[in-house]
């Protein structure tokens, strides 16, 4: 028997061997979501958003079968770092997704960068996260906190206010929203003439209410999410401000928020990545689908879950599933011009979104688009070094 004909049927053999076990190994995804308390709404979305893309493409990525592990990250920074080594460690996975907690995510972001591990930021705004954390491997399809607040300083200063007061809770999501309107704004010539602030999660409002009105600036910027948006929008609205010093806002004052407001928030302007009554193509059928899936309307957060899904699937067609050329999954992702139901959107040298940021107006239950604040914009990733 010729020798060389057998080496060469015995190193086919082999290839095939490795292919087929390698097409039969599932690739493994982490996710690290809050699952409980405040945010459970947030990281269930994020999860259906994800899982809502994989079924798209018939419940694989890239050829591959997915296996899914979940930690319950509490929203808390403490346990942060052991929760992100039950992924890494433990589970071993291929790519971790998560979480909406800035401060859980930076300690996750660390993790991923020590253990090589890719990272799909798929919520957390921080900064610093595609700024002095960055990395090779960390990626996000959400926002920085400077992006949407940003964008409104432009619009706002167009509509011809001057001065503004500014208005947050006294942590790290809050000082980046009002310097990225801050920036925006005194770019565009107007001034931030004082910066107001309580610590978090305090929501006792009337004396920098009564500090506003003594002001009179020309309008009000403010950041608060959740129940404190809820509480601020009704008592800035039960003050009768409303009605003479405009109020603006990052997007998360009005999101998820406009049941509990009621009344208080219609006509309210805010700026996001993200809007109702985009009305294209494939914003209304990503919705259709999602809604018949998952009984309830989509949101944000199931958007920037789903997009995760779609960025990982560029990464992994362009090495035809072959998770073991990591370099090249990765620079295919930081390549990929991502079909978002929010609209096309790339990735900075960073990994993070260059995005369009929507002007919306509270009409009901809706942030109905009114216009396109800012196109394409890009996060500055001050501090991030690739």
């Amino acid at each position: 028997m010729n020798h060389a004909l057998t080496q060469a049927a015995i190193a086919a053999a082999l290839t095939l061997a490795a292919t087929s076990a390698q097409a039969a190994d599932k690739l493994k995804v982490g996710f690290m979501l809050p699952y409980s308390g405040t945010y459970a709404a947030l990281g269930n979305a994020i999860e259906n958003g994800f899982k809502l893309y994989v079924a798209e493409q018939g419940g694989k990525l890239g050829g591959r079968d997915i296996e899914y592990f979940k930690v319950d990250d509490e929203s808390n920074p403490a346990k942060a770092a052991e929760n992100a080594n039950r992924l890494i460690k433990r589970d071993q996975v291929d790519v971790l997704i998560g979480t909406v907690h800035s401060g859980v995510a930076m300690a996750l972001a660390k993790a991923a960068k020590d253990s090589d591990t890719t990272l799909i930021v798929t919520n957390a705004g921080a900064n610093a996260i595609t700024g002095p954390l960055c990395g090779p491997g960390i990626f996000r399809t959400s926002f920085t906190n400077w992006q949407p607040a940003y964008a409104m300083g432009p619009v706002a200063y167009g509509k011809g206010h001057k001065t503004a007061v500014t208005i947050t809770w006294k942590y790290a999501a809050g000082d980046e929203a009002i310097g990225g309107f801050k920036e925006g704004f005194e770019k565009a010539g107007g001034k931030v003439v004082k910066e107001l602030s309580l610590p978090f999660p305090n929501v006792e409002f009337q004396s920098l209410l009564t500090e506003i009105a003594a002001t009179k600036p020309d309008m009000v910027f403010t950041f608060f999410a959740g129940g404190g948006a809820v509480k601020f929008v009704q008592d800035y609205h039960a003050a009768g401000l409303d009605k003479t010093i405009p109020l603006y806002g990052s997007g998360f004052l009005t999101d998820g928020t406009l049941q509990a407001q009621g009344a208080s928030a219609q006509g309210l302007l805010t700026t996001l990545h993200y809007a109702d009554g985009l009305n294209t193509p494939r914003d209304n059928a990503f919705r259709a689908d999602y809604a018949k899936n998952y009984n309830a309307p989509p949101d944000v957060y199931a958007v920037q879950g789903y997009d995760a899904a779609q960025l990982m699937q560029s990464g992994l067609t362009a090495v035809k599933g072959d998770f073991a050329k990591k370099a090249d999954f990765r620079s295919a992702m930081r390549g990929a011009t991502v079909d978002s139901p929010r609209g096309p959107f790339t990735l900075s040298a960073a990994g993070n979104p260059v995005q369009d940021i929507y002007l919306r107006r509270v009409d009901g239950l809706a942030n109905k688009v009114v216009d396109v604040a800012v196109k394409k914009l890009a996060d500055p990733a001050r501090g991030c070094k690739l």
